[in-house]
């Protein structure tokens, strides 16, 4: 399972230790109209999707109760939230390949305040497992792909003999596809290196795709993101306060931009460099912006904070 960065979760270690009574909103929803409960979450077009939005008063019913069942993992975003904007597609992706293993529950924090209260969270995204009504894990900010679909499996994993609806949701995809493609097993390889944090397994497994299929923008993304996450296995909490002290240090400025980027707060990171970048001259200018560039490797080609970051580095440049 992933270790999200100490500072990062600090807010969340009451919800972990158990001090949180999920139960609390009970009170106010059982007072407000209530709607049945779905079997699970529909889409317009009737096909389940596994993604509910999530209020004050359908709290108890769409996380609470469906928890007894299957992992819901809570999602707690803002319309204003550029790192939202980056994480909750991805995890709606995974919800939607989970085909009802667990339930992504969608909650805008500005229009229900009280369940942010509820968790103590400080900054979102935030990230909360739950599992037979109970808060188990949880993260704080954007992280990649990769390593989000790790933390998800490896809760399924540990939860899939307690809840029984993980178990026959995946029996149940699996008896419902008899004429579905076969997964890479190249991908496959590489995911499961992945998913028990041997980052130098799937690097090579990646590699080996690329010096195949040198055009494959899958694997070119996934090498990308599995070499970030190698880097900041073990995040310094220090690393910012460390290169605002030395701007003229490369090194330490380079790993600010790294936790920074796993902090969910990517521009940061990318104004840091473009600095470097301007300031410095010779192999350090070199290596800063050869390290911004491969972090734009992180994030969609057309993704607007990479454009500005991108036209920030020309101008430094020239």
């Amino acid at each position: 399972m992933s270790r999200p960065n100490p500072q990062q979760t600090a807010a969340l270690s009451g919800a972990l230790s158990g001090a949180v009574d999920l139960s609390a909103l009970k009170a106010r929803a059982d007072s407000a109209p209530r709607r049945d409960a779905p079997s699970a979450p529909t889409s317009g077009g009737g096909v389940a999707t596994w993604v509910v939005d999530v209020t004050e008063q359908s709290f108890q019913t769409d996380v609470v109760d469906r928890s007894m069942q299957v992992l819901v993992v809570v999602d707690l975003w803002a319309t204003w939230c550029g790192p939202c904007k980056q994480l909750s597609p991805v995890l709606e992706r995974l919800a939607a390949a989970g085909g009802g293993a667990w339930v992504l529950a969608k909650i805008d924090v500005d229009a229900n305040p009280r369940i942010a209260q509820l968790f103590g969270a400080q900054s979102i995204p935030t990230i909360i497992a739950i599992a037979a009504g109970q808060p188990i894990d949880a993260f704080a900010g954007a992280r990649p792909e990769p390593e989000v679909k790790r933390w998800i499996t490896s809760l399924l994993d540990a939860l899939r003999d307690q809840l029984p609806g993980i178990r026959a949701a995946e029996q149940g995809a699996a008896g419902s596809q008899p004429g579905a493609e076969t997964e890479d097993p190249r991908f496959t390889a590489a995911e499961a290196a992945l998913a028990t944090g041997d980052y130098a397994t799937a690097e090579a497994a990646y590699q080996q795709i690329l010096a195949a299929e040198p055009a494959n923008e899958v694997a070119k993304i996934a090498l990308a993101q599995v070499r970030f996450l190698a880097r900041t296995d073990a995040v310094d909490p220090a690393a910012v306060a460390k290169a605002d002290a030395a701007p003229d240090d490369v090194d330490a400025q380079i790993a600010a931009a790294d936790a920074e980027v796993a902090a969910g707060t990517p521009e940061r990171a990318f104004e840091r460099l473009v600095g470097a970048v301007r300031r410095l001259t010779g192999e350090d200018c070199d290596r800063a912006r050869a390290h911004l560039v491969g972090l734009f490797e992180l994030f969609p080609s057309d993704d607007p904070r990479i454009t500005s970051a991108r036209r920030a580095l020309a101008r430094a440049l020239f």
